[in-house]
């Protein structure tokens, strides 16, 4: 299927890993240009050689001040068709062991930094009355996971605020949604299973095989499959839904919303 995004111009955050670099690679293979963000300067070169003429890349904490203006400043005038608002997630702990300054923490890592990238990406697409945000977010935002407070809360907020905003400007061509993903192979999944098995005295083995058997098709989610539904939900194809939180969990929500 041709997405029709050849040559279109996307941000993708968290690039270089996980779920960012499948949603990167979905859209390399249509033929898109992307600006690459990730904190790593030489992962984002290793990624940039292998598709040559297709990334530019930007080493920067989109969670640090200033770096989502450095970011903005990079795309310019250009037309910019898309944003893949992503980055890694707050610290594994349990309610009764968070501190105030954790949730401060939690806040500008988690929510702050990407109102700030919409606010200053959207006056462009609503000039060009197109565009299309795709948040990475959790499967927390509807069922919360275990010993992850600060993402369960968090994330929670950004799914408010993308629905207030796609509401606003759905007449102007611009779409939003939210990727909310289960248990897949990533590097994040393995840090949580690290954490989990520290907590409960178990082999990091037994955490995954824990997992496992809570997710219906039986096995963790293959971050390329992610990206081809992100690339999709970034393609003119979907401009008929917006405001949407789609969980991609191999039937591990249990609600009947999920």
């Amino acid at each position: 299927m041709d997405l029709g995004i050849k040559n279109h111009l996307f941000i993708v955050g968290g690039a270089t890993s996980g779920l960012g670099r499948g949603v990167a690679e979905a859209l390399l293979a249509e033929g898109a240009q992307i600006i690459a963000v990730a904190r790593s300067a030489d992962k984002l070169t290793a990624l940039a050689a292998d598709y040559p003429g297709q990334i530019e890349t930007l080493a920067l904490d989109l969670s640090q001040e200033g770096s989502v203006s450095k970011l903005v400043a990079a795309v310019g005038d250009r037309a910019l068709s898309g944003i893949v608002v992503n980055a890694g997630g707050p610290p594994a702990m349990p309610a009764k062991d968070t501190s105030l300054q954790d949730w401060d923490n939690a806040y500008a890592g988690v929510f702050r930094w990407k109102i700030d990238l919409v606010n200053q990406t959207l006056p462009g697409m609503m000039s060009r009355a197109y565009g299309r945000i795709l948040f990475i977010e959790s499967m927390s935002v509807k069922q919360p996971v275990e010993n992850l407070v600060l993402s369960n809360s968090m994330r929670l907020a950004v799914v408010g605020y993308v629905k207030t905003l796609s509401s606003e400007i759905g007449k102007h061509g611009i779409t939003l949604n939210i990727l909310a993903p289960g248990y897949h192979d990533t590097p994040r999944i393995a840090s949580l299973l690290k954490k989990n098995a520290s907590l409960k005295g178990m082999s990091e083995a037994e955490v995954r095989s824990g997992f496992e058997s809570e997710i219906n098709v039986g096995f963790m989610g293959d971050p390329a499959d992610f990206g081809a539904l992100g690339a999709w939900l970034l393609s003119p194809q979907a401009r008929y839904l917006t405001g949407q939180t789609i969980s991609v969990d191999g039937g591990v929500i249990r609600g009947t919303m999920g």
